[in-house]
């Protein structure tokens, strides 16, 4: 209903504004003389009714709302860091061989209950257990 309401109006603007630019009394004069003319005056105003109908049925035509997607992106850096990948570093740690003396230091300081004439510390679990650096 609002639709075509909004096209009547529109169409009853339009025509009115066509109407008014022919002469309303132009004297006998006019009449008389260009009495064959009368008809351009009707075309004219069913031009300017058919016009207004079509940009008034185009102007109340509704539009689909936009659609807004969240997305969330990251600032950029600022432009004076420069990125830079992490070098692949590996960082290997050598476990001394059994029964040398750098075995025998590591062993007694990991382990308080280590005994060096075994090579066996004694866990939670209550039993001993071989000293492995891993």
């Amino acid at each position: 209903m609002n639709r075509f309401f909004k096209s009547v109006v529109l169409s009853a603007a339009v025509a009115a504004t066509a109407l008014t630019a022919i002469p309303a009394n132009a004297g006998d004069h006019w009449r008389h003389r260009h009495h064959h003319h009368g008809g351009d005056a009707l075309a004219a105003g069913a031009i300017g009714l058919a016009v207004g109908a079509i940009a008034g049925a185009a102007l109340s035509q509704s539009r689909p709302a936009p659609v807004y997607v969240d997305r969330y992106y990251p600032p950029a850096p600022p432009a004076r860091y420069h990125y830079r990948p992490a070098p692949d570093v590996v960082y290997v740690r050598e476990t001394p061989e059994p029964w040398t003396r750098s075995w025998y230091r590591e062993c007694s300081i990991r382990y308080r209950s280590f005994d060096p004439g075994t090579g066996t510390y004694l866990g939670y679990d209550g039993r001993e257990h071989f000293c492995t650096l891993n």
